[in-house]
C-alpha cells in the first residue's frame, strides 16, 4: 500500500531545504514510488540528448530534475507562504484539502 502525499500534480509548492530554498512552483510530476516531485523552473539539469526527429540537432537540454517531496510545503492561496495542510468535510460532503495557516480551501 503506497503512503498517501500530500503533494498532488497542479499544486503550488515552496521548496524549504535545498539548493532552490525559497523558491516556489507549480508541481508537473509526482512519483509515487520514489518519494520525488518534478516542479516547474527548478533543480534544472544539463541533460546530454543524442539528435533525432523530434530534436536533429541533439546536444545538452535543460530540464527539471525531481526533489524529494519532504523538501516541500504547500503555497498558501492567501499569500503564496509556506503552510501545512489539513483534509476535511465540507458543506456539500466532500472531503477537500484546506491551509491550516489560513483556512483558506486548497483547489
Amino acid at each position: 500500500m503506497q503512503k498517501k502525499l500530500h503533494i498532488k500534480k497542479g499544486d503550488q509548492v515552496v521548496v524549504i531545504a535545498g539548493n532552490e530554498k525559497g523558491k516556489s512552483g507549480r508541481v508537473l510530476e509526482v512519483n509515487r514510488d520514489k518519494m520525488r516531485v518534478i516542479v516547474e523552473g527548478l533543480n534544472m539539469l544539463s541533460v546530454h540528448s543524442k539528435a533525432s526527429a523530434a530534436n536533429p540537432d541533439g546536444g545538452i537540454v535543460k530540464k527539471e530534475g525531481s526533489i524529494h517531496i519532504s523538501n516541500l510545503l504547500h503555497a498558501d492561496p492567501k499569500d503564496g507562504q509556506p503552510c501545512r495542510i489539513g483534509r476535511k468535510v465540507d458543506e456539500t460532503g466532500k472531503k477537500v484539502r484546506y491551509s491550516k495557516r489560513s483556512g483558506e480551501v486548497i483547489k
